[in-house]
């Protein structure tokens, strides 16, 4: 996970060495733990590193263990999920469990991701879209241009109202 983390914070393609990771990873992958998870679809998310068979995998070992996922955690495999357009329903219903409790923890950038990715995959969650709403009404003069347009644009796709 470090390793393919390092590579893509530094914009360093290496498609050998992120599809070896993946075949070192998979075996292992349920002793992974939700932060080696999530960096590790988000680091092939950010260098556009297709590998079903590693996102399935840790899919597989994030639901289990979701609840150990911290907001920005959350936010991120959702969001690696969505950019690489692989299709977990299952996990993104257990991260729209996670996030409810813990929704007011969540910065605008991790609201705005989060939203994004379910409207993304076309994953409606209503209750999950109305927390968003709920915790973002507050803070919202915090959101910058991106995730503002993140946000708006999710509600919109996914046509959900809010009364506020």
């Amino acid at each position: 996970a470090n390793t393919v983390n390092a590579f893509a914070k530094m914009d360093h393609d290496h498609p050998e060495l992120f599809d070896e990771v993946a075949s070192a990873a998979i075996p292992i992958i349920d002793s992974f733990n939700a932060q080696a998870l999530a960096n590790t679809v988000n680091a092939f998310a950010k260098m556009d590193h297709d590998h079903p068979e590693l996102f399935d995998a840790v899919a597989s070992a994030a639901i289990p263990i979701i609840g150990s996922f911290n907001e920005q955690a959350l936010a991120n495999t959702v969001n690696a999920f969505a950019k690489m357009d692989h299709r977990h329903p299952e996990l993104f219903d257990a991260v729209a469990k996670a996030v409810l409790p813990i929704i007011d923890n969540f910065n605008q950038q991790a609201l705005g991701n989060t939203v994004n990715a379910f409207a993304k995959m076309d994953h409606d969650h209503p209750e999950l879209f109305d927390a968003v709403a709920s915790a973002a009404i507050p803070i919202i003069d915090s959101f910058n241009e991106q995730a503002l347009a993140n946000t708006v644009n999710a509600f919109a796709k996914m046509d959900h109202d809010h009364p506020e």
